[in-house]
């Protein structure tokens, strides 16, 4: 099953995210299937292909929590 998470990179103590797509089997930081936006949790920048998660979703991946509650807060905005 694909899953749509959080990937963490950037240095210690400054956590930047990708959002991708990935097999659930996989760890959290494994080679992604495809990168769908980034998020950087300091300075609140979130940048998401709407578009292709939804495309994503349609086909059967499970979305994390925390990457559907930034989906909401960008279609909110």
């Amino acid at each position: 099953m694909l899953k749509i998470r959080l990937k963490r990179y950037g240095r210690k103590k400054y956590a930047i995210y990708r959002i991708i797509v990935i097999d659930s089997r996989k760890r959290r930081d494994g080679k992604a299937l495809e990168e769908l936006g980034i998020y950087n949790p300091i300075t609140k920048e979130t940048k998401i292909n709407i578009q292709r998660i939804e495309t994503r979703i349609a086909t059967g991946a499970q979305v994390s929590s925390t990457v559907k509650n930034l989906i909401k807060k960008i279609k909110q905005s």
